[in-house]
């Protein structure tokens, strides 16, 4: 067809305009969470318009703000899914890694890996022995301090004794001078006996009196004990238990 046949005010056309791709049609199609947000902001802004404080005085309006809900809800779940559908590569990249590296360093209550066993097997051997070392450096160590100790007070005797005597002050100072050189034997043996040992302290709390400790709890951590009471009651009451000690159990209706 050539210029003179083209007229768009006849059928043919209107109907050659209806063919063409219009502006834009080499353009990328538009990311659905730009279109998304874009919706939702929309919707938000409405909602802003019509969730004023004032409340629903006709069933027109009901209608409106059902309809609102109902749309805003819909967009809800298409961005769930939307991230779902995102976020899925990632999530199955991570749980190869981690299946990848879980025969190895895995620690969880599926299993342990080989890092995990075979470390723990060896602790398992070495903690008795390691602690039988300890035990016997911590009681030289206690020989030597009460050696020590002893020297440290027969020298103080025997200086005291000493008074006017030239060769007992003499053999005071010596037994001064040995009980010092025990002394810095027993430091060194007491800094034996507390480092290097190859052991690491570990703290544990053993509940030995659960009333006692509940007393503590509630005055600790109120707020945090009767969230955990609320939990385990709504998940009753969902399951469809209607008497729970301590609460009382009706219902209310909310908008769907």
């Amino acid at each position: 067809m050539t210029n003179t046949d083209f007229n768009p005010l006849d059928v043919r056309g209107a109907e050659v305009l209806a063919e063409l791709p219009g502006i834009g049609h080499n353009q990328p199609p538009a990311d659905p969470f730009d279109e998304l947000v874009k919706e939702l902001d929309d919707l938000y802004s409405t909602a802003k318009d019509f969730c004023d404080g004032e409340p629903i005085d006709s069933d027109e309006m009901a209608a409106v703000i059902t309809e609102l809900h109902d749309r805003i809800h819909e967009c809800g779940k298409r961005a769930e899914t939307l991230r779902v559908d995102e976020k899925k590569p990632l999530d199955d990249k991570i749980a190869a890694i981690q299946a990848r590296f879980h025969p190895l360093i895995g620690n969880t209550k599926a299993g342990k890996g080989k890092v995990i066993l075979a470390k723990e097997a060896c602790q398992s051997l070495l903690t008795p022995w390691r602690t039988r070392v300890a035990a016997e450096k911590a009681a030289e160590a206690a020989r030597v301090a009460a050696e020590a100790e002893a020297a440290r007070l027969a020298a103080q005797e025997a200086m005291q004794a000493s008074a006017g005597n030239l060769a007992e002050r003499e053999a005071a100072e010596e037994l001064l001078a040995d009980a010092k050189a025990l002394e810095k034997t027993a430091r060194r043996s007491e800094k034996a006996a507390t480092t290097g040992l190859g052991l690491r302290t570990v703290w544990e709390a053993v509940l030995v009196d659960e009333e006692a400790a509940m007393d503590w709890l509630w005055a600790r951590a109120k707020d945090e004990v009767l969230a955990v009471a609320q939990r385990n009651a709504d998940e009753l009451v969902r399951s469809g238990v209607r008497s729970v000690p301590g609460f009382v159990v009706r219902d209310r209706k909310v908008a769907a």
